[in-house]
């Protein structure tokens, strides 16, 4: 069974947008870029990939489940597939159809739907956001890797919305950077 991973970023407060959806104040070092582009390629847009000039395997991810406020910066920019190098889902209720042939909507049961997607063959399984789908598909993330930028926002969208739900993990790897960031693995207990 493959996991589904939550890879995100996030203030030291624990937003990982302000309170319109910016995630422009996050500082972002050359040390992290790096990081991100040797470690988590699978995670950066194609059109970015193309930009910077790297075609890499996935080795990390062949699935991205995203919500739609998560979705809506690439369609403002006329982008329908930002994934294109991996199999993408929506979750929305607002988008009546799918607007690009990659991409499929799920507009009803998403855990259903990553239970599902668990029990394929692959690699693991990227949840991009946001927080009311990480929320909802909480108790099937496996691991969550959060990249800590060294900025407070105050307020926003928080990592998770949604009711009162302890869960335990643990704390399996760490990286400090020298700007400040660091990022943080843990998988579930």
């Amino acid at each position: 069974m493959r996991k589904l991973v939550y890879y995100v970023g996030s203030s030291i407060d624990g937003f990982i947008a302000g309170p319109d959806g910016s995630v422009d104040f996050f500082p972002m070092g050359d040390d992290v870029l790096e990081h991100i582009v040797s470690e988590y390629a699978d995670a950066v847009p194609t059109h970015v990939r193309a930009a910077i000039g790297i075609d890499p395997p996935n080795t990390r991810f062949d699935t991205v489940v995203m919500g739609r406020a998560t979705y809506d910066p690439a369609l403002r920019e006329g982008i329908t597939s930002p994934y294109r190098h991996l199999r993408q889902y929506v979750v929305s209720r607002s988008i009546a159809e799918t607007l690009d042939p990659e991409v499929e909507i799920v507009a009803d049961d998403p855990l259903g739907r990553v239970r599902e997607l668990k029990r394929e063959d692959g690699r693991a399984i990227w949840l991009a956001g946001g927080a009311q789908l990480a929320g909802t598909l909480l108790p099937e993330i496996d691991e969550l890797i959060v990249k800590i930028y060294p900025v407070v926002a105050g307020s926003g969208i928080p990592l998770f919305a949604g009711g009162f739900a302890p869960t335990q993990f643990e704390l399996t790897a760490n990286r400090v950077f020298e700007s400040g960031a660091a990022i943080m693995t843990y998988a579930r207990r």
